[in-house]
């Protein structure tokens, strides 16, 4: 290059007459380049840019470089490379959630974000297999790290590094995320706001009321389940001695039956007696009453019990009109999810803890289910997810999106939801959290009236403000610390033979 640009410099015009090119120029801006025909004009444009170059005394180094100062250097997807990942562990978001940060040779950064609850070595363990390569080639690179995702937590680093991906390769070729995925359906998506359990059914009314309908939220999700009767006496069948107020464990879940926590619903045999349903159906009732039928309320948290529980809980509650009722045995029981299906006329809905589109598939075929319900951070990221969507779609079934993390993940999810046609409501777990939405920095709010404007803004949309990410990573780790024990690959990855 410096051979070439030697060359030509050799061959200007003296610089009085490189000069006399230079008024020329002027005299060609001001009349648009009309006398001398618009290749004459941008010829002389050309040469009035190396012209300038000139004070540089032909010092090649320098004038190459005040000439093409003003290029812009992260404008070729081509040649952008992974060069780095590092990772943020942030708490009470309000969940644990594991940030990412992709670096690239061209200065563009990826924001990804491991699924709630899931170790960051799921992504980091990815890492040997991304140094290099170019991230617009999201399909082919997500092809080669799927192998280690597997269902819920165990898909979040596949998962969390896909979305950075994308966020790249919007940033690369400067288009929003949903361009890339065929284009947006909406402008805004709507938010259904997930609403944790309060003392008594009167409370936490008025917490649906005050702190969500009043806000703009036109899609509500309240939690109530057996834990809520665990203490009335006679409401509960078999239930002594499981610790049923547990419904995650945390290694102090085990009753003298083990830990309830992890036992399948199937396998608990806990029943619940016709006054527990009574108490039940009266705190749906109270929050049914509070918040109205205008407005989408569906529920979850139920706890583990049998299908012929969970059919005489869903016929218990028929007439206060739920959304749905939200994985009221485990995912993968499709045979039984069809039973509660054609059993109640409430519409059932699960799916936040499967891997990729197979499954899901199952579901749909089997007509076991009226509505799935991804998680984008353990689905399979953002395109996965819509071909879940268009799946569904095409079989008349609705997708909605559960999501519980900090605005990475968030933004990924309205940016999925956007370009996918039967979308209905993406879960937001964090309101009550003042400082979630400062985590990112936006050309817009994140939520405005219980909606999440879609943004124009190249990839993702958002950039994660490093700062109020320090104030709350977990306690004994880093912010975006180095992490070089992760550049080597050290196994054989082929699936085949």
């Amino acid at each position: 290059m410096k051979k070439h640009l030697q060359n030509l410099l050799n061959n200007l015009p003296a610089r009085k007459e490189a000069g006399s090119e230079l008024a020329g120029i002027n005299a060609s801006l001001r009349t648009g380049g009309r006398g001398d025909g618009r290749r004459d004009f941008f010829r002389k444009a050309a040469l009035g840019g190396l012209t300038l170059g000139m004070a540089f005394d032909g010092k090649v180094d320098q004038e190459m470089e005040f000439i093409s100062q003003k290029v812009k250097r992260d404008s070729k997807p081509s040649d952008l490379k992974i060069t780095d990942m590092r990772i943020a562990t942030v708490v009470g978001a309000p969940m644990t959630c594991p940030i990412i940060r992709i670096d690239t040779n061209q200065g563009l950064v990826g924001w990804g974000e491991v699924r709630d609850g899931a170790s960051p070595k799921y992504a980091l363990m990815l890492k040997s297999r991304l140094l290099g390569e170019n991230p617009c080639n999201v399909e082919k690179l997500f092809k080669k790290i799927k192998q280690f995702g597997t269902h819920s937590r165990g898909a979040g680093g596949v998962c969390g590094v896909e979305m950075a991906l994308w966020d790249l390769a919007g940033k690369a070729y400067n288009v929003p995320a949903y361009q890339l995925l065929g284009g947006k359906f909406r402008d805004d998506v709507r938010i259904y706001a997930d609403t944790p359990e309060v003392k008594t059914p009167a409370d936490f009314a008025i917490k649906m009321k005050k702190e969500r309908m009043d806000k703009g939220y036109t899609f509500l999700k309240m939690d109530f389940g057996i834990q809520l009767v665990a203490d009335m006496p006679g409401a509960l069948i078999g239930a002594k001695d499981w610790l049923v107020k547990k419904q995650w464990s945390d290694g102090s879940n085990r009753g003298k039956l083990g830990d309830y926590g992890m036992t399948k619903h199937p396998f608990t045999s806990v029943q619940i007696t016709d006054k527990g349903l009574e108490a039940m159906v009266e705190f749906v009732s109270n929050v049914r009453d509070a918040v109205g039928y205008e407005i989408p309320l569906a529920a979850d948290h139920f706890g583990h019990f049998d299908v012929n529980t969970a059919i005489r809980l869903g016929n218990a509650i028929e007439k206060y009109q739920l959304a749905w009722m939200e994985d009221l045995i485990p995912w993968n029981y499709t045979d039984k999810w069809r039973q509660i299906t054609d059993a109640i006329n409430t519409p059932t809905l699960t799916g936040e803890d499967i891997f990729l589109k197979e499954e899901f598939i199952k579901l749909i075929d089997a007509h076991a289910v009226d509505m799935i319900h991804p998680d984008l951070a353990s689905s399979g990221g953002l395109l996965e997810t819509k071909k879940i969507g268009d799946y569904a779609e095409e079989h008349g079934v609705p997708m909605a999106m559960h999501f519980a993390g900090t605005p990475v993940a968030f933004m990924a999810n309205v940016h999925c939801a956007a370009a996918t046609e039967n979308f209905i409501a993406l879960e937001h777990h964090s309101v009550d959290i003042p400082w979630w939405e400062s985590m990112v920095k936006s050309t817009q709010p994140l939520v405005v009236n219980g909606f999440a404007p879609v943004p124009d803004a190249p990839g993702l949309g958002i950039e994660v403000v490093e700062e109020v990410v320090k104030q709350h990573l977990k306690p004994g780790t880093q912010l975006f610390a180095p992490t070089d024990e992760w550049n080597t690959k050290d196994s054989w990855d082929r699936e085949w033979s």
